[in-house]
């Protein structure tokens, strides 16, 4: 009979040694990964604004504001990296980093908790004070078109129980961990001793 893939200790070295490879990689070129993670997450908030109608509130361009911040923070890195004698560099950018998705996760949470009534949201939040500075001619111009208060406290788009302040919390946590650790392996994982694999005949 067959034994199971993660029966025979040399698979499960070999498995575990794929992995180690994966995230060497990942720590290795993270200033290029966190660039395109942000502007990705950037492009998918812009293409649910114009083509799913899903007007942003307030918090959500705070959001919005970490991942410019990080992506010029990572397109930074990807300089720094050209230099000579760049790890200590490296590392201290690959720290912005991680402020950066660290309080990218805090505004992420801060609305989540909004959205599910834990605590209040900003003033700016749905509409609050925002006419105290209008002159009258700018809100009789308001009055005569279509007005939409977009809500802090109301979530726009919901997948899986979780809306997208829920979801880019996730993210941006995941992001912050990351970055963390290219902080300690801005050059990838030490490489690992090799395995001698001897095969086994059945007697």
């Amino acid at each position: 009979m067959q034994a199971g893939l993660f029966a025979d200790p040399t698979q499960v070295y070999i498995f575990t040694m794929r992995l180690r490879s994966l995230f060497s990689w990942v720590f290795a070129q993270w200033p290029a990964i966190a660039l395109a993670t942000s502007l990705s997450m950037l492009a998918i908030a812009h293409g649910f604004e114009r083509f799913g109608g899903l007007a942003p509130c307030p918090l959500c361009l705070h959001q919005r504001e970490v991942y410019w911040i990080a992506a010029i923070v990572a397109g930074l890195a990807l300089v720094v990296r050209r230099m000579q004698d760049h790890v200590f560099a490296s590392r201290a950018m690959n720290l912005l980093l991680a402020l950066a998705f660290l309080s990218g996760a805090v505004v992420a949470g801060f609305h989540m908790g909004v959205e599910y009534k834990w605590w209040p949201g900003l003033a700016e939040c749905g509409g609050v004070g925002a006419s105290a500075n209008k002159m009258p001619t700018d809100l009789l111009a308001a009055l005569s078109g279509p007005m939409k208060v977009v809500r802090c406290d109301e979530p726009a788009w919901v997948f899986l129980g979780l809306s997208m302040a829920g979801w880019n919390f996730l993210i941006s946590l995941k992001l912050m961990v990351y970055s963390g650790l290219s902080v300690l392996f801005p050059k990838g994982l030490i490489a690992a001793p090799p395995v001698i694999v001897t095969e086994k005949t059945d007697v």
